[in-house]
């Protein structure tokens, strides 16, 4: 019920309803926060990346395609890249680095369980379950990369392993996941 109602007000959205818009922020703008927050781990950031990616949502609503995955998925993934935007910038990859300093390794049942507190609530089971059916390589690979937003550089030093690897990794890891999400 929840899916069909954000497919309709992006529809809305993309026909240029302003009120269908506010709706749908009202209804996703608290996930979407915890997105960008869990990427930035700084509110200020995340609220920019949160209204800048409405921006792009609000001019993009009419690219939408169904069959890619839910509204709230695609919507997820705006925040996600302007996040990583961000990240990429020296200014806030300086700030960033600092803040890790010392977060070298994770507790024994975080790295088993590296996404259940990053995923949206309506897709983390499917997704959390997917992604136990990865090689350990695999999902430390995909958890640094698209919910730490280091790059595959960076990956290769965190994990002390050759950048042709962590690349195989990635991309086997995100063709699995797919097979996986769409049975």
């Amino acid at each position: 019920m929840d899916l069909e109602i954000e497919l309709r007000l992006l529809t809305e959205t993309a026909q240029g309803r302003e009120d269908s818009f506010a709706k749908l922020y009202e209804r996703t703008n608290r996930r979407l926060y915890a997105v960008a927050l869990n990427l930035l781990r700084q509110p200020d950031r995340a609220e920019e990346a949160v209204q800048e990616a409405y921006v792009r949502i609000w001019y993009n609503a009419g690219e939408y395609h169904q069959e890619r995955g839910s509204v709230l998925t695609w919507m997820s993934s705006i925040v996600r890249y302007r996040c990583l935007d961000m990240l990429r910038s020296r200014k806030l990859r300086e700030d960033k680095q600092d803040e890790f300093e010392g977060d070298e390794s994770l507790p024994e049942t975080e790295q088993t369980n590296l996404l259940d507190d990053l995923v949206l609530k309506e897709d983390a089971p499917q997704l959390g379950a997917c992604m136990q059916t990865l090689d350990e390589g695999e999902q430390h690979a995909i958890h640094l990369a698209y919910f730490r937003g280091l790059t595959h550089s960076e990956i290769t030093e965190q994990l002390g392993s050759p950048l042709g690897s962590v690349k195989s990794w990635i991309r086997r890891g995100l063709q699995r996941l797919k097979r996986c999400l769409e049975s």
